[in-house]
This record gives C-alpha cells, sequence and structure tokens, in this order.
C-alpha cells in the first residue's frame, strides 16, 4: 500500500515521534510506502507531497513541532474541496490516509471517511480535549512547561509583592490550567468551563498577601468572568469559526490593581507550551498511537481513531471520538478549589 499522512492544526511536541513510528513499523513490518502531505489538509488539497521513508524520520523522535508542517486549512470550507482532495490522492497513489491532529483536523477526517476516503486518526493536542481518550500527546509536555514557569513567578512574586498571572492555552477545556495550577501551587484558576467572579478573585488575592506570600493565578486563555462583570474583547475568526484568544491575563491584572491596589502582572505563555523538546511520557504515547494507527491501516480498520483507555491503546470511531469535547468536571475543579486564597 501507499499510505499518507498529514500533521493538521496547532503543532505540539510529539508530533514527530507518531510520524517516526508509522514509517519504521510501516515499512519494517508491512513493507508499505509512505509519502508525506505537507501543511495539514492543505497538502491534499494541492497535492503538495513529501518523500517520507526510513531515513526522513530518523533523528526525529525528541524532536518537537513536525517535519511535515501544520495548518489551519479547512477543505470543507473550500468550494469543491473533498474532490480535489480525492482526486490528488489518486493521482499521487495514495491508498489510504493517516490524519493527526485534533478536534477539527479529525472532523474533516470523519466527513472525508464518509465520503468514502479511506481515513485513520491519531488525538493531538496539548489541550487534552478529545473525548475517545484519556489523554493525548503534546498535553503533558505543555503541562510540565506551564509547571515549571508558575514555579519560576512563584520566587519573583514574593520578592517584589506583587500578584502575578499566568495565561495558559485552553479554548474551550481548562486541563491545562488545572493540571499546570494544582502542580505548581496556584492560588487561583480560573477555567473556560466555570465563568469566575471577579470580586471573588479579588479576595482570593487580599487573603493570600495577608499571609505575607503573594498571590499566582493561572487563567485559561478561554476563561470568562460572570456575564456582565468585565467587558471583554472579541478577536477574528480562524478557518474552522474559533474566535482568536489571548488577552483575559491583561483583563484580570488591570481589574485587581484597580479593585485592591496591588500590583499585578501578566506573563503569557502562548506557544511556548507548544514547542520545544517532548516529554518522555509524550514521547512514548505518541509512539504507541503511531504503531497502532499503521496496524489499524494494514488491516483494513479505517473510520477509527486510536485511544488510549487505561494503559491500552485501543480503537474507537471517529464520530465518537468527535462528538463533543472533553472538558473539565465540576468535581475535578473543586479538588482545585481546596487551594485556593
Amino acid at each position: 500500500m501507499r499510505i499518507g499522512v498529514l500533521t493538521g492544526g496547532g503543532d505540539c511536541p510529539g508530533l514527530n515521534a507518531v510520524i517516526r513510528a508509522v514509517v519504521r513499523k510501516g515499512v519494517s513490518v508491512y513493507g508499505h510506502e509512505f509519502v508525506g502531505f505537507r501543511d495539514g489538509w492543505r497538502g491534499p488539497l494541492e497535492g503538495d507531497t513529501m518523500p517520507l521513508d526510513i531515513q526522513a524520520v530518523r533523528g526525529i523522535l525528541p524532536r518537537g513541532g513536525t517535519i511535515l508542517g501544520s495548518s489551519r486549512t479547512n477543505p470543507m470550507k473550500i468550494e469543491g474541496g473533498v474532490d480535489r482532495i480525492k482526486e490528488n490522492l489518486a493521482s499521487t497513489g495514495v491508498d489510504a490516509l493517516i490524519a493527526i491532529g485534533g478536534e477539527d483536523t479529525l472532523g474533516v477526517a470523519k466527513q472525508l471517511y464518509d465520503r468514502e476516503v479511506n481515513v485513520v486518526g491519531v488525538p493531538k493536542t496539548i489541550d487534552n480535549d478529545l473525548s475517545g481518550t484519556d489523554y493525548t500527546f503534546g498535553f503533558d509536555t505543555a503541562v510540565n512547561i506551564a509547571c515549571e514557569a508558575i514555579d519560576r513567578l512563584h520566587t519573583t512574586a514574593e520578592s517584589h509583592h506583587r500578584a502575578l498571572i499566568c495565561e495558559v492555552m485552553g479554548r474551550h477545556a481548562g486541563w491545562i490550567a488545572l493540571h499546570a495550577g494544582m502542580a505548581g501551587g496556584a492560588n487561583v484558576i480560573l477555567i473556560p468551563e466555570k465563568p469566575f467572579d471577579i470580586d471573588r478573585v479579588c479576595e482570593y488575592v487580599e487573603s493570600r498577601f495577608r499571609t505575607r506570600y503573594s498571590p499566582i493565578i493561572v487563567v485559561a486563555e478561554g476563561a470568562h468572568p460572570i456575564e456582565g462583570q468585565i467587558e471583554l474583547q472579541t478577536g477574528t475568526l480562524d478557518a474552522f469559526g474559533h474566535v482568536r484568544l489571548g488577552g483575559i491575563g491583561e483583563v484580570l491584572a488591570k481589574e485587581i490593581e484597580k479593585r485592591t491596589g496591588k500590583e499585578a502582572r501578566t506573563t503569557v505563555l502562548g506557544h511556548i507550551q507548544r514547542g520545544g523538546t517532548p516529554t518522555a511520557y509524550d514521547r512514548v504515547l505518541a509512539t504507541r498511537f503511531g504503531l497502532q494507527a499503521i496496524d489499524a491501516v494494514h488491516e483494513g480498520d479505517y473510520g477509527k481513531m486510536v485511544a488510549l483507555r487505561g494503559t491500552d491503546i485501543v480503537r474507537v470511531g471517529l464520530d465518537e471520538a468527535t462528538a463533543e469535547l472533553k472538558t473539565v468536571p465540576v468535581a475535578r475543579y473543586a479538588e482545585a478549589e481546596v487551594f485556593f486564597g
């Protein structure tokens, strides 16, 4: 078989580990041939390919990002996009496709499978918000990067007696904020799933200062206040209809200074969380996903996504994998609230 591989959506540490595992096992065990599509769904849309053999994947295991490139191209929003993809797959001799990505990339994969394209999905998102799998690779690395930043913020906050806000990624799901905030000893964690009360946040800040320690607030980029409390700016939309977020940290800093009289500063981690070397956990998980993905293709088990359930890698339907986002449950957030203030 000739198999295409693409990485779509936001990049993250571990993508190269998946590509490496797919190619290594696919070539050495099954004798398949591979072709890489550049820049997510733009590759099959435009027939933009690159060679993908064992030599091409040597040395990429510890590298962040993706050797294939990525994009947020949405072929479903392009007239004739599906037909163009099918034509380009046929013209390049590709029998099946492995799509590595998050909800948007795999949502496209599901729609292509419904239109008779042989596709298998691999879950990738630092947000850990895909419901079909317990964990996604990239999440552990992002949490560790954020946790290290929070550790460093503690010392400078206490030196200057400031409230320091750490804004992390998380559009609709607050998993990074929750895990990094708990691990880093944050005094307040704000997530998209629960609108926050700015007055309550300021109470936590003042309570922390009364102990002669400085507060650390971790906020997900998609967190928002109770309606009517603070006016937030809205951003432009990407190809999948998502608002470009960022800036809630600065809004919080201004409100805290205005309401408490205490100095507040914001650190936005942004793409730092997505870059650099993957953790050992993410390398192993990504490798296992890649090995199972090529097995699924070899067996003709299309329309599936490989997933982690407990310690096992299983296959779930792409429809189940993309049906809804996995958000932070109320009970998990309540565990963190014990340490607020």
